[in-house]
Order: C-alpha cells, then sequence, then structure tokens
C-alpha cells in the first residue's frame, strides 16, 4: 500500500512538472492560468523528523476565483493542506478540507504558525539549500510544478 501511494505521488509530481501552462517566471515565481506563487519555501529540519511544511503566497490577478486543492512534494509521502489558530491560549492545528479559494484580486499566504502545507512521512530530512520539487493543484488553473528553496531550522520567511 505505501509502495502503492509513493507511486501516485511521484506521478502527480511528473504531471506537474509538464504541464506547459506552468511556467516560471523568475527563480522564485510560478504562474498557473491567473495564479503566481510566489517564494515557495520550506524548513530545514532536525535529523529523523518525519513532518515538514511549506510556504509561499498565491496571488491571483484574474476575474475568476480558483481553488488551491490538493499540493505534492518529492520528499513527503502525503501533503495536507493545514491552519493553526490560536483558541484559548494554545495553538490548534486542522486539516483544511475542500481547499482553500483564492478569489480575484486577491493573495493568499502560506506561512508558519498560519496557513500552511504539512508534508507527513518524509522520505528524507530537508537540508538548508535544497531544492525541493513539488507540485500545487488548482481546481480551474490545474497543475503548477513549483520548487521549494529550503531556509534553515525555525526560519520565519524564505531564504534570500
Amino acid at each position: 500500500m505505501a509502495k502503492f501511494r509513493m507511486f501516485f505521488a511521484r506521478l502527480a509530481a511528473l504531471a506537474g512538472f509538464i504541464v506547459l501552462a506552468a511556467t516560471p517566471l523568475a527563480a522564485s515565481e510560478f504562474r498557473a492560468g491567473d495564479l503566481v506563487i510566489k517564494s515557495p519555501w520550506s524548513r530545514a529540519t532536525p535529523s529523523g523528523a518525519r513532518v515538514a511544511g511549506g510556504y509561499f503566497v498565491i496571488e491571483n490577478k484574474g476575474t475568476q476565483p480558483d481553488r488551491l486543492v490538493a499540493a505534492n512534494v518529492e520528499v513527503a509521502g502525503r501533503v495536507e493542506i493545514h491552519t493553526m489558530t490560536l483558541q484559548d491560549g494554545v495553538m490548534r492545528m486542522r486539516s483544511v478540507s475542500g481547499g482553500v479559494e483564492i478569489r480575484p484580486g486577491e493573495s493568499v499566504v502560506f506561512q508558519p504558525s498560519g496557513l500552511h502545507l504539512m508534508w507527513l512521512d518524509l522520505a528524507r530530512t530537508p537540508k538548508i539549500g535544497d531544492v525541493l520539487n513539488g507540485g500545487l493543484t488548482f481546481e480551474k488553473a490545474g497543475n503548477v510544478a513549483v520548487q521549494f528553496r529550503v531556509a534553515p531550522l525555525g526560519a520565519t520567511s524564505p531564504a534570500p
């Protein structure tokens, strides 16, 4: 079963890379239709860690909403969309069902201690300076290949 999941995760990543509509704009920006994904990044993790996070900004330059519905990254067996909220002085993390809407003319920020991708079942530990291949799947714009640059452990923003 695990091999089956890993095969489909890799297949989804490969499909994301061959989508012609997803063209790099600059070293840290990627486009999928009217969506611009800016500065995808992650943090290095301690040796043996089984989870990590993915962060970026999605900007919708179009006139129609779209929705991020799935994601993948080469080092994770699976990826979930999560949010963190402060309730009664305690940070709580929850999986987001149904994806995340990106309204026309607006941006959605994925960041530490907020909305983020949760990378689960890591196959290897992300190290500072790594560039990790992944993909984001949108309802309308489809798949877009992205690269997550790995910043130092505890970073609060992408590495320069």
